[in-house]
């Protein structure tokens, strides 16, 4: 069953509004940060992974995998976002967002999850991942 656009507009405006309602509650929670950026890029988050990005969740290392390249500072509510909602980090790890420890610091020297990689070195920002 094929949805008319009015429909689809709605859920995919509804899919923005939750990851923008999700990265505000990090900083809101953290009681520090700005959650501008990632608020709105909260549709083209969307669009880019639900439509465009080839991606394997259960596989992080697939060769064939897209690559995205986003700031890893203002943006990694934005980030911890997505990786949430395809089930590779949790609630907590959302709550804990720019905790001493957490696995979602607010300026991500590195991470791994999901295959993603992320380094503050700009020199590194604009190499393509192995």
């Amino acid at each position: 069953m094929q949805m008319d656009n009015t429909k689809a507009d709605r859920i995919s405006a509804a899919a923005a509004d939750n990851i923008r309602i999700l990265c505000a509650a990090m900083v809101e929670k953290a009681q520090s940060g700005h959650p501008g950026g990632a608020m709105g890029a909260a549709d083209f988050i969307h669009i880019l992974f639900s439509e465009y990005l080839r991606f394997d969740p259960s596989d992080p290392e697939w060769p064939l995998r897209d690559r995205f390249f986003l700031d890893p500072g203002h943006m990694s509510t934005l980030l911890y976002t997505a990786l949430y909602l395809f089930d590779i980090y949790s609630e907590d790890d959302l709550k804990n967002f720019r905790q001493w420890g957490s696995r979602t610091p607010g300026h991500p020297e590195r991470i791994s999850a999901m295959g993603s990689k992320t380094h503050q070195d700009l020199s590194d920002s604009v190499m393509p991942w192995p």
